[in-house]
């Protein structure tokens, strides 16, 4: 028995499973120290109540832990998960070869995708395949569920060797151990699912073990394997261990809970397998439709890996990720937070569309990746004690709080789910009716009123002239509801608005010039995150009602990431608790995929780790509701303000029984307007309750023609016929509750 010390967290490296029900715990084996991993879900062996320790390493390392975050039942190792905090590194990683391609860190980074065609239908599979390689993919996946489709890949690959396309085909194996066998003898690449590849189905059932009985199960796991494993390095195939959140076993999940851990470990079985028969052409992947829960996975798994000594390439995506806007905004929320770490090695962005539509903003991902890492762009060394990288834990800024002697509510100017800020121009405020609608605003007879998804605050760079009665009216009356109407020291100074929150930099407040102001008027200050901390030591000295992070578009080497980061570090430091928008300056002439693309993977990278109250989004020559939509599309996939329904739609494969894209676009017509339900719209079944972790209600296709819905991961029809199936998903979701009628057009 051994005694583990909570206070220092302290434990020898040399046990390898420790469990403790009162703080809900336990360790497993590391070739170098202990690590602790998390159990979301209650779990125990039979065998035990109480502390069981079964010492199996020789040695007498010391592995120190600490709490994941304060009050978080997560101990984890002090051990990093990226080459470098305050820049972006690109993680060293050895080179795997797919067929002719190499992955790893000395490499670009690579593009792929999946194609949609039935596996067995050989030419239009190769059509598909050239298709995507004529846009730029480097790596095709093809879904192989049986021995049809495992002949017909043979075929697919002398097809396209004999129209001189060499591109690397992926097999993605589910279920099917001998499929992957025999697979393995034409493609490149093997990608398995270690939720599904030797364990049954998951029926989310909560299971025990005593320890015997698990080691049998992992037993049976390298049994079923190991084949597999030698003929890929008898043919010189590559892999991918590709765990998916929504899809762990059973025994997973009753070990380790439907979690980020169990993710990894979930993989770590099959790569111990790998290593112990010297196979080592192998990348991870750790998918998830939850941005957050991907980032976190990901964390983890690279964490493990330095405690290892591991050095294998990352795949990276954000599965089920939906289509339009939705899906590249989700995955670059994803993929860029990691590549903003220096992390990733080839990358799919799934999107409900064609399979060539995912090449262009998967080379806008990686373009992004690429340069910050050449780069190296960051900020000068900082100690980083508050973010958590593993668990998600918000840093909440303190809202506005009404003050006596207050003419107006502030309260509403910032929203404590995430705020939308908009910056508005002069020319707007001469159509009041269509500037409150912009703002999406209610209007009942001419007078705003704030709904769900209305801009919080707006900044006004230019009053309008003291005599423009109208446009002053029109901006008392967004005051009047609560909205915040910022504008500039010198425009307050010249033009005073009533009630209007003026804007300031770290210089004007340090030469005083905001005291020209009379004393009650509200602050907020723009910083860049990068100053020396002797400047940022005026906001000691002031109440700011918001702080912007503003960075310029084109800084060559200082990263607005780590800027943010810093900046977060230095008001914890501080215990000063401003609320904190990220406030992005788009120049003119980008494509509209590379503001959302850039908003994701920069604002993004900051919101999923819980730093961050919202967003302002400018750029001169783009649509005003494109960049508010994609404002409350980013902070919806942070996992913040929910303002509309969400969707986790698979991107369709070979497996898929319906025409998903049709099918998807008619659902969102009729369901598109209910904040706070998820829906789920899955092809097939092994894309069924597991993938959908995530989703309220599933429409999932169980036979040809034929769907299956459900409550959560619980089948509750099944069977229905396709022309009735979106009708029944509507009926069920009235059924529990959750559904409100369209609101009726003005």
């Amino acid at each position: 028995m051994v005694i583990l010390d909570m206070a220092t967290g302290i434990v020898p490296a040399s046990f390898s499973s420790l469990k403790s029900r009162e703080y809900d715990l336990g360790f497993a084996r590391t070739a170098d120290f202990g690590k602790l991993l998390f159990y979301s879900k209650s779990y125990r062996f039979r065998s035990s109540k109480f502390f069981a320790v079964k010492n199996s390493n020789k040695g007498s390392d010391i592995a120190e832990l600490q709490l994941a975050s304060e009050g978080s039942p997560l101990l984890v190792p002090r051990q990093k998960y990226c080459e470098s905090l305050n820049k972006t590194v690109r993680r060293k990683t050895r080179t795997v070869m797919v067929g002719n391609v190499a992955i790893g860190s000395e490499h670009p980074i690579r593009i792929q995708t999946m194609t949609t065609t039935d596996t067995k239908d050989i030419a239009a599979t190769v059509e598909q395949v050239m298709r995507i390689a004529d846009s730029g993919a480097d790596i095709v996946r093809i879904t192989v569920q049986g021995k049809k489709e495992a002949d017909a890949c043979l075929e697919i690959k002398n097809s396209l060797v004999q129209k001189n396309y060499n591109i690397p085909l992926v097999a993605d194996i589910h279920f099917a151990p001998s499929i992957a066998l025999r697979v393995a003898e034409c493609f490149d690449k093997i990608r398995v699912n270690p939720g599904n590849f030797a364990d049954r189905r998951a029926q989310f059932e909560q299971l025990e073990y005593t320890e015997e009985e698990y080691q049998k199960e992992l037993e049976h796991i390298e049994q079923v394997f190991t084949p597999l494993v030698e003929k890929c390095k008898k043919y010189g195939r590559a892999m991918r261990i590709g765990t998916n959140h929504g899809s762990l076993s059973d025994r997973i999940m009753s070990y380790y809970g439907d979690s980020p851990r169990g993710m990894v470990e979930s993989a770590f079985e099959f790569a111990r397998i790998c290593r112990k028969l010297d196979f080592h052409n192998f990348v991870f992947s750790m998918k998830a439709s939850n941005p957050v829960i991907m980032v976190q996975a990901y964390r983890l798994l690279v964490a493990e890996m330095y405690v290892q000594g591991w050095d294998y390439p990352l795949h990276l995506g954000v599965t089920e990720a939906g289509e339009g806007e939705d899906g590249r905004m989700k995955s670059a929320i994803g993929i860029g937070t990691l590549l903003q770490d220096g992390l990733g090695d080839t990358i799919r962005v799934s999107l409900t569309e064609p399979p060539e539509e995912e090449i262009d903003p998967c080379r806008r991902l990686a373009n992004l990746g690429t340069r910050t890492a050449e780069l190296q762009q960051g900020v000068a060394p900082f100690e980083e004690k508050h973010r958590h990288y593993f668990d998600f834990q918000r840093r909440n800024g303190q809202l506005p709080v009404q003050k006596e002697g207050e003419e107006v509510d502030y309260r509403g100017a910032l929203h404590r789910d995430g705020s939308v800020l908009m910056s508005v121009t002069l020319d707007q405020l001469k159509k009041p009716d269509l500037f409150y609608k912009s703002l999406a605003a209610k209007l009942v007879v001419g007078m705003p009123f704030k709904d769900l998804a209305t801009v919080d605050s707006i900044l006004l760079r230019e009053l309008p002239p003291v005599d423009d009665n109208n446009g002053r009216l029109a901006l008392k009356r967004l005051i009047d509801i609560s909205m915040g109407v910022i504008t500039p020291l010198s425009e307050q100074l010249t033009k005073p608005l009533p009630n209007a929150i003026v804007l300031v930099n770290l210089k004007e407040l340090s030469t005083g010039a905001h005291k020209l102001l009379p004393e009650s008027t509200r602050l907020v200050v723009s910083v860049r995150g990068d100053e020396p901390y002797d400047e940022l030591e005026v906001l000691k000295d002031i109440d700011a009602t918001m702080v912007l992070h503003l960075l310029p578009f084109y800084e060559e080497k200082i990263s607005r990431v780590h800027a943010a980061r810093r900046l977060f570090e230095y008001l914890g430091d501080k215990s000063l608790n401003f609320p904190v928008l990220h406030h992005i300056q788009f120049p003119s002439g980008l494509h509209r995929d590379d503001i959302v693309i850039f908003a994701g993977a920069n604002a993004g990278a900051l919101l999923v780790d819980g730093l961050g109250d919202g967003v302002l989004l400018e750029a001169p020559d783009h649509d005003f509701d494109f960049l508010r939509n994609t404002s409350f599309n980013l902070l919806q996939g942070c996992r913040m303000r929910n303002t509309k329904t969400e969707y986790v739609s698979c991107p369709s494969c070979g497996r898929t029984l319906f025409d998903l894209q049709e099918v998807s676009a008619q659902i969102r017509e009729k369901t598109s307007h209910l904040p706070g339900v998820s829906i789920a719209i899955m092809g097939c079944i092994v894309n069924g309750p597991g993938e959908m972790a995530d989703a309220d209600f599933g429409y999932v296709g169980g036979a040809p023609g034929k769907i299956d819905l459900y409550v959560g991961k619980d089948v509750v029809k099944r069977a229905i016929a396709m022309e009735h199936a979106t009708d029944a998903l509507i009926q069920l979701i009235k059924d529990h509750g959750r559904w409100v009628d369209p609101p009726a057009e003005e």
